[in-house]
């Protein structure tokens, strides 16, 4: 390596002196090896015998030996980075001083601009906050305006200080309050309710007949969905199972999602509570919205984007009828005013299964159908005053229709009645508790006299009491 080295840095240093230069090695007389470095000069012909020749080019030499050897051991002691021949120590190049610099100047910039914008989401988050409570404020005041009488001895637009005819002429498209105006009033003195019934308890009403109803009590909780998709459902039990399903199995659907095909099945409604599921039912349809109910071992429901009613048949698995609602209005056309596209609405009461819709020709007015459970067929078809769209959502007793005022107000109503033995409505201003805020499915069940709530990711149920017809 030193040879090399020596060859190189001679040839550099007297390349001006000599056009050829040569390098022999050779053992001296005492058998040590010797490297000899010769070089023809371009001018002289002989040596003078001047002082500076072999002499003069061998300190020449030993000293670029030694400056060599140190070089090494600089590079050495730094581990070989940098640059070879590159001195400790030596001064920065100016090019990439200033580079640094305005990196180090564009980064602290960069810095202080998402500092700033911080600073501003946060403002903004504060003041996002601040509009949604003013937001629920305003809610809440214009549901207490709504629901406040007018003042005794004025006339005004609200249902609880006007008395309307007896008998509710046909539908015709007017404005909900109109609409309102048009209906009977019932109000049944506290005596009677007193007579009826002490401390929640039947009084006077048959527990196997039917009457009219007369009190909703608050709402209980027996399960909660635990994902996203549960925050809109539907829930139920079979008022008239068949073998090997009783009155204990519950049902579950979780409608959020564009593919809802999933029936959970539990043996009993603390399984519900619990979470765990007996069995999962793959429908062969999915399934729209949360307007399903199951009857005599069979789930009715509306497939997904069509006009048509289904019976899936839970012992078979397999869907058993199928029959398409003439003129039914269906994917958001005539929904309830929660939306959820709650076009045709699937029911149970003490008399049978019963199809609730809307169409062009009612005007968006809510239509009964009576279904046969087996086929489907339309046994018989009633039309109403009542706007489906004005109301949150609806059930059936005893063959009559009753109403909610709101699916969000935490102090709603049942507020009409549609009676089909006698064709006539009513309003009504019976209160119902929207706990959690968001009624998006809710159906009656005769065998048990409660009605079945989903309640913004809640099951929950209504006691009711019923009056005697």
């Amino acid at each position: 390596m030193l040879g090399a080295w020596l060859l190189l840095w001679g040839s550099v240093a007297l390349g001006g002196r000599a056009d050829t230069a040569f390098l022999r090695r050779a053992h001296d007389s005492s058998g040590h090896c010797t490297y000899s470095f010769t070089v023809a000069s371009p001018v002289e012909a002989a040596c003078p015998e001047a002082a500076g020749g072999v002499p003069e080019l061998r300190a020449e030499l030993a000293a670029l030996a030694a400056r060599l050897s140190r070089l090494e051991s600089r590079e050495r002691a730094v581990g070989g980075s940098g640059p070879r021949g590159a001195e400790p120590g030596g001064a920065r190049d100016p090019q990439q001083v200033a580079a640094a610099s305005r990196l180090e100047a564009a980064y602290g910039e960069l810095l202080r601009a998402k500092s700033r914008l911080e600073e501003e989401k946060g403002r903004l988050e504060r003041e996002k906050e601040e509009l949604g409570r003013r937001l629920e404020s305003s809610a809440q005041e214009i549901t207490r305006l709504r629901a406040a009488r007018c003042p005794p001895g004025r006339e005004g637009p609200g249902r609880d200080t006007l008395r309307a005819p007896a008998k509710a002429p046909r539908w015709e498209p007017q404005p909900l309050s109109y609409q309102e105006l048009q209906s009977e009033r019932t109000e049944l003195p506290v005596s009677r309710l007193l007579e009826e019934t002490a401390l929640g308890r039947p009084g006077k009403e048959d527990s196997a007949g039917c009457g009219q109803l007369a009190w909703v009590g608050e709402p209980v909780v027996f399960g909660r969905a635990d994902s996203i998709a549960g925050k809109y459902g539907v829930w139920m039990k079979d008022p008239e199972p068949v073998p090997p399903f009783t009155r204990d199995n519950t049902w579950r659907v979780d409608t959020v999602g564009t593919e809802v095909r999933q029936l959970f099945q539990y043996e009993e409604a603390e399984q519900l509570a619990r979470g765990y599921p007996a069995k999962v039912h793959i429908l062969p349809r999915p399934l729209e919205s949360t307007g399903a109910v199951i009857y005599r071992g069979g789930l009715f429901f509306q497939p997904r984007r069509s006009r048509s009613v289904a019976r899936y048949d839970l012992r078979g698995e397999t869907i058993t009828a199928e029959r398409e609602i003439p003129g039914a209005g269906y994917h958001g056309q005539y929904p309830y005013s929660w939306g959820g596209y709650t076009d045709i609405d699937l029911a149970v009461d003490e008399t049978g299964l019963w199809v609730i819709y809307s169409t062009e020709k009612a005007r968006g007015a809510i239509v009964l159908s009576k279904l046969d459970p087996e086929t489907l067929e339309i046994r018989r078809t009633w039309e109403t005053n009542i706007r489906k769209r004005g109301v949150a959502n609806s059930f059936l007793i005893c063959g009559t229709l009753y109403t909610v005022s709101s699916y969000s107000a935490p102090n709603a109503t049942i507020n009409f009645a549609y009676d089909t033995a006698t064709g006539t409505s009513r309003a009504l201003s019976i209160p119902f508790e929207n706990r959690f805020r968001y009624l998006s499915m809710l159906d009656y069940n005769p065998a048990e006299r409660r009605l079945f709530a989903w309640d913004s990711f809640n099951m929950v149920t209504y006691p009711v009491r019923l009056s005697r017809a």
